[in-house]
């Protein structure tokens, strides 16, 4: 027979005397270097990824901006040439519209009813740009990303005036839109400290990279076809062009810029995921290529059509790409940049460890307002943290189960790192910010805004509630921390050392 004593789990003498039962050989002191965390966004696909379709104008609202509309001259020259190309538009008509220009039913229209075609010939795409006089020297080399290759396209035939076949086209894009991209410096200043402005300045840069080798290798040594001047700014707008008006699946090799098709707008009230679009052939044995636009819901004669870019995107994501917000608490998101410090002493086998489970070195955690912090944050987070007495865990014989391990709380000092490198990674990024959330709050009550200014107030507000979210979860978990039951704990009781009721057995005769 055996009876058994309990002893309080806070015990420093039960600890001492079963830590030898629970904890393998690998102790180490301290914790090393604090892990690398960086608030900014994520590397984003460029143009050869490009995410959406989108719009001629640049506000999802009816608030002021930068677009201005062509003239109506410009407009019947465009539906003209679109019927003399063969395109079929009777359902709809290209008209100015608050946000710039837009789709209009011509009559009232069903859900899912074809309101366009668009023959290939008139899509600029890759083939177009083989098929042009710059298929010599960026068709068929395969060196040239093929949104630089249409970019070049773009400002080729733009600058053909009109004996362009894409003149009457060119004619209505504006020059530009509220994209951040193509902010002063004074207005890329409501966005300091904003992880909008480091996406913004590096997509620039990435572009200016771009234009610099296509300016010495192709411009300049082929001024036959490019006789007049081509600056960054031009290279610019003809990426921005491509950015805020590709859809979806037409990103890559497939990258196509659809003439009228691209003029749709969008609408934050459509939330279906469903295409409104299709390629297909046509004609004789359906050897013509079309691009067929459909009405993703009911429309009214005279009110405009709608679909939805990107359910996904971010406002600042909206705010780079097409240059508008929408008052929709699902878009605000901050972006966790989590990382395993080369000058870590367990570098390899943390590595190894976020490998073998599907990270990598660095990680990136998109944290949305009014949602839940997004799985296996906190999981790669105490990966990060691991050391000190916590160590063993890395040791090859837990590699198959330290995933699962690391799900729940290991320790007391790593929950503890956890919280207070969050939250201190959290007041720095708010303090880099040069109004507050009720400042901008009330900012947004003016009547008088313009549209820039709206955006930059709408992205920064959204970031900080973000993180004041982040840096409260982080905050009331560290209160926590005395309440959370650890490895150790968790161990004993498999080995029945501790009861239901957190004591420690001691069995004797």
């Amino acid at each position: 027979s055996a009876t058994h004593v309990a002893v309080p789990v806070s015990s420093p003498r039960a600890m001492a005397a079963l830590h030898h039962l629970v904890l393998p050989h690998r102790l180490l002191s301290g914790h090393g270097p604090p892990p690398v965390l960086r608030f900014s966004r994520r590397p984003r696909p460029l143009l050869h990824l490009l995410p959406c379709a989108a719009a001629a104008a640049t506000r999802a609202s009816a608030a002021a901006t930068a677009v201005t509309a062509p003239s109506d001259a410009a407009l019947q020259d465009f539906r003209r040439w679109l019927s003399s190309q063969g395109a079929e538009t009777g359902s709809v008509a290209p008209a100015v519209v608050p946000e710039g220009l837009g789709l209009v039913a011509a009559r009232d229209l069903p859900r899912g009813e074809v309101v366009a075609e668009v023959p290939k010939k008139l899509w600029l795409d890759a083939d177009a740009v083989a098929a042009s006089d710059l298929g010599r020297v960026c068709g068929s080399g395969g060196d040239l990303r093929p949104w630089v290759s249409v970019s070049l396209l773009i400002l080729r035939e733009a600058a053909r005036g009109g004996d362009s076949l894409w003149a009457p086209y060119l004619a209505i894009l504006p020059r530009q839109t509220d994209s951040t991209i193509f902010w002063s410096e004074e207005e890329l200043l409501e966005i300091q400290g904003t992880q909008l402005l480091s996406t913004t300045m590096g997509v620039k840069e990435y572009v200016q990279s771009e234009f610099d080798n296509v300016e010495a290798e192709i411009i300049n040594a082929n001024k036959d076809l490019f006789p007049g001047t081509i600056t960054f700014d031009d290279f610019l707008w003809a990426f921005g062009v491509l950015r805020s008006r590709v859809f979806p699946e037409l990103r890559g090799d497939k990258l196509a810029l659809i003439p009228f098709a691209d003029l749709i707008n969008h609408n934050g009230d459509i939330t279906s995921k469903e295409s409104c679009w299709e390629i297909k052939g046509k004609g004789f044995l359906g050897r013509d290529t079309v691009f067929s636009l459909r009405t993703p819901t009911e429309v009214k004669s005279g009110e405009q059509i709608y679909v939805q870019y990107d359910l996904d995107k971010s406002n600042a994501e909206l705010a780079l790409d097409y240059g508008f917000t929408e008052a929709n608490s699902s878009r605000d998101s901050y972006t966790l940049t989590l990382e395993i410090s080369e000058s870590d002493p367990f570098y390899e086998d943390k590595l190894d460890i976020a490998e073998l489970n599907g990270m990598g070195e660095t990680a990136y955690f998109d944290v949305v307002l009014g949602e839940s912090l997004p799985p296996q944050m906190i999981t790669y987070l105490r990966l990060l943290c691991l050391g000190g007495t916590d160590a063993f865990l890395l040791e090859a014989l837990f590699r198959n189960k330290v995933w699962e391990h690391l799900e729940l709380p290991v320790s007391r000092d790593n929950e503890e790192s956890i919280c207070q490198v969050i939250q201190n990674a959290c007041k720095s990024a708010l303090a880099a910010y040069h109004t507050t959330i009720e400042e901008d709050e009330e900012l947004l009550e003016r009547e008088d805004l313009q549209s820039r200014q709206q955006i930059a107030i709408e992205v920064r507000v959204g970031e900080k509630k973000v993180l004041e979210q982040i840096n409260d979860i982080f905050k009331e978990r560290e209160q926590e921390l005395d309440d959370l039951e650890y490895y150790q704990e968790r161990r004993l009781k498999d080995l029945g050392f501790i009861g239901d009721n957190g004591d420690i057995i001691f069995w004797e005769s």
